[in-house]
């Protein structure tokens, strides 16, 4: 039988006039794994602060069972600067860095596992990307201290975890990992994340955080789904009786009450009773039609582009020609350069050697994950005391949709900032919330190049999903860089993964499709994933068998398909593209859609195939030129 270990009752918290929690009660028992969702704002980390007593509420109070250790990850850790990375982690875990710690510990019953704590610290910091161990901590990024924290978290014996934004800041392999670690952890789990591939997989338990209330699904992020569509449908139901009753109620009233009977003021006490009941409040969207400049024929052409830093190359002869429409993610491990080659496509810094060539009727809209760190002189610097509403207005006071033009507060209302919100502080939003602002901001800049640095940073899952919608309909090229999984599989069609040596190497599809090529690959060769340099090494082999008796050169039909392969590849991509937008016209009607499916897959096997044949003539024309 399972016990509760912890109990939250009647948890009411409110800041100035807004509240967040509204009278809520939360119970957790043994071996559970709860994600909590919820808009930006709506009290997700402050719920996760009552639960570790690290923050009152208002009303109502938090009982936790005897012997109960927790462990709290914030979503902004701290640490002293002049000591190392090991040090701290060692520290945190012991229970000296309070910050990242709730509960007693102290207890008899952990002091045995902790001796050997040093050596497993060393093992955690290197699966976390965080191979330096004597660096000073305040030598670090952000990112990186969130990163020494889930080290330091995940050491310490415990009995439930409290992880607020654990997958932000670690990459795909990172996530992974953790993902691993976390299904076989023995204790209970609360965490807020956005990251839908890790809910799914990670939490037996939803509780979604909604306009002050709480609601609890046990079933996981895609049970959790269907589950709420259910619930929305029965309280319009319920809302839509209700109202049909008030109408039969008001039309009595209409008629008059002529006696003073106690069975006529039943009625009227009846009415008074349903007219006063809260309707459903209807459910705010963040909703917003294309924005966009119009694009001319020369996009952003990379040619030959390489970067490095202290004698360590990010980026290694680079070349690629950005397409009208193109969906691009860029990914690797952190510290790899991807950051740095986008703000050398927006033109902030400048590449050692190549060149990039960005159109003349090129607008970039630039998505920072920098938006805390940035100097005042750039426009994503947000100043805690401006106003909401006065830090859009200084992008534009209104900008033109399909629906004609709109003003920076209709704007804001659409980005879910009530106009109560809107003359308020920026210092008064919370971190998604400014990350949320942030967004309007580069949109209504109206660019047709769309930047997205770590967009699933700190932003909610509604959020995320409205901007997914927004990408399906604009008209721009967009180039992302992110470690959420279902948001690369949601948007990108093209993926360059940062590998070894600052090479950089193109795959189609999503990230889905580019974990089975890689998989694939290392079956094929044995561990590696080098696929060219495989194709490279069967090439010579085969010139060593003739004994280079030929001189190496096109056949007639290859030339051919050389001159004309990349124009194939492109009406491929056309038409892949054609088939996604006619499927949104046929949302509803299942037989078309996978009349529509199959077809797009054909085509997508096709471009794949055309794009391997791509790579061998490209390498066979290379060696032709070299011979």
């Amino acid at each position: 039988m399972q016990v509760n270990i912890l109990t939250a009752e009647n948890i009411t918290k409110a800041f100035s006039e807004r509240v967040l929690l509204d009278g809520v009660s939360f119970s957790m028992q043994e071996g559970e794994k709860i994600g909590v969702i919820g808009v930006n704002g709506t009290g997700k980390s402050t719920l996760l602060k009552i639960l570790a007593k690290l923050e009152e509420p208002d009303d109502g109070n938090v009982i936790c069972a005897n012997h109960i250790v927790m462990r709290y990850l914030p979503q902004n850790p701290v640490f002293e600067d002049e000591a190392t990375v090991l040090e701290s982690v060692v520290d945190a875990a012991n229970g000296k860095q309070h910050t990242i710690f709730a509960g007693d510990p102290s207890k008899e019953k952990h002091k045995e596992e902790l001796w050997d704590i040093e050596s497993q610290a060393k093992i955690f910091l290197t699966r976390l990307g965080m191979l330096n161990f004597t660096q000073k901590t305040g030598e670090l990024s952000g990112g990186q201290k969130k990163r020494l924290a889930l080290a330091a978290i995940l050491l310490s014996p415990c009995d439930i975890l409290l992880l607020d934004e654990p997958t932000n800041h670690i990459d795909h392999e990172m996530a992974d990992w953790l993902e691993e670690f976390l299904k076989s952890f023995r204790g209970a789990i609360i965490m807020v994340t956005h990251d839908r591939y890790f809910l799914d997989s990670v939490s037996n338990r939803i509780v979604e955080i909604d306009k002050g209330n709480l609601y609890s699904y046990n079933t996981n992020y895609t049970g959790f789904l269907e589950a709420k569509a259910q619930r929305e449908d029965m309280e319009v139901a319920t809302e839509r009786k209700r109202q049909s009753v008030l109408r039969k109620e008001i039309e009595w009233m209409m008629r008059g009450a002529r006696a003073r009977s106690t069975k006529q003021k039943a009625h009227i006490q009846r009415f008074e009773e349903i007219s006063s009941q809260k309707g459903i409040l209807e459910e705010k969207t963040l909703e917003l039609n294309s924005i966009s400049t119009r694009m001319g024929r020369t996009t952003i052409e990379i040619d030959h582009v390489s970067k490095g830093y202290n004698n360590t190359i990010l980026i290694k002869d680079f070349t690629y020609i950005f397409l009208k429409n193109d969906r691009i993610g860029f990914i690797g491990h952190n510290g790899c350069g991807k950051t740095t080659l986008m703000k050398m496509i927006e033109g902030r810094i400048k590449p050692d050697s190549g060149e990039i060539v960005t159109g003349q009727t090129i607008k970039i809209g630039y998505y920072s994950q920098e938006i805390e760190s940035e100097k005042k002189a750039d426009i994503a610097y947000m100043d805690p005391n401006t106003r909401v509403i006065d830090y859009i207005k200084n992008t534009a006071e209104f900008v033109r949709t399909k629906d004609g033009l709109i003003s920076a507060s209709a704007m804001l209302e659409r980005f879910l900032f009530d106009p109560s919100e809107q003359y308020g502080l920026i210092g008064k939003l919370s971190g998604g919330e400014r990350r949320r602002l942030n967004l309007l901001r580069v949109l209504m800049e109206a660019p047709n190049v769309l930047i997205l640095d770590e967009p699933t940073n700190d932003l909610d899952i509604v959020t995320l999903s409205i901007l997914e919608d927004y990408i399906d309909s604009y008209d721009g090229i967009v180039i992302t860089v992110s470690h959420d999984r279902y948001f690369l599989d949601r948007i990108v069609k093209r993926i360059f993964s940062f590998e070894e040596n600052g090479n950089i190497r193109q795959y189609e599809g999503g990230y889905t499709q580019y974990a089975m090529r890689k998989e694939m690959e290392k079956d094929t060769n044995g561990g590696t994933s080098d696929l060219k340099g495989t194709v490279q090494k069967k090439n010579k082999q085969s010139q060593d068998a003739r004994g280079h008796e030929k001189k190496l050169k096109f056949t007639y039909n290859e030339q051919k398909e050389y001159e004309t392969i990349e124009e194939d590849i492109s009406k491929l991509e056309i038409k892949v593209e054609s088939l996604e937008s006619e499927s949104l016209k046929y949302s509803s009607d299942f037989v078309k859609l996978n009349e529509l499916s199959n077809e797009k897959e054909k085509i997508e096997k096709q471009l794949e195939e055309k794009m391997e044949r791509w790579e061998y003539l490209e390498d066979l024309a290379s060696r032709i030129n070299q011979s």
